[in-house]
């Protein structure tokens, strides 16, 4: 089996797994990154969510395979640029997180969609987070982060 090469985090990786591996597993048992969690295992939760070329994904449904030569962004990652960090920033400032288990896919979704649409609308937010699930429901706080975080990107 021929090693999977890609750049994570910004740097060149290369692993030795079967290419049908989900990346979340990849990431969590081999590489040793565990903010990336598995939630629910069938791309429903959002738990496990990565940037691939940045793109948000769900790393347990995709295969490490199609990393191949390509660029994986893990919450461990995220926080090298700007938007990130501006991003993170506003979710301490708001007191988002009440359990955890889920930010650090709520976060990748959200730096997503800065990346791309710095002036989102509620609706923009909420399409752009609507495979994040919550079970502490804090989806206002979410939400207000957000848009906290484009105003201060403007």
């Amino acid at each position: 089996m021929p090693a999977i090469t890609f750049t994570l985090n910004g740097k060149p990786t290369q692993v030795d797994a079967d290419p049908d591996t989900p990346l979340l597993w990849v990431l969590r048992d081999t590489l040793q990154l565990t903010g990336t969690k598995f939630g629910c295992g069938m791309s429903l939760c959002g738990a496990c969510t990565v940037h691939l070329d940045g793109q948000p994904i769900r790393s347990c449904v995709t295969a490490v395979s199609a990393a191949a030569g390509k660029k994986v962004t893990t919450i461990e990652g995220v926080g090298q640029a700007r938007v990130a960090q501006v991003v993170q920033q506003a979710w301490e400032r708001l007191d988002v997180v009440q359990c955890g288990y889920c930010q650090s896919g709520q976060i990748m979704s959200a730096v997503a969609l800065l990346e791309k649409n710095r002036k989102p609308t509620d609706t923009d937010i909420d399409d752009a987070m609507a495979g994040n699930l919550c079970r502490c429901a804090t989806y206002v706080r979410i939400r207000a982060a957000i848009h906290e975080a484009a105003k201060a990107l403007a």
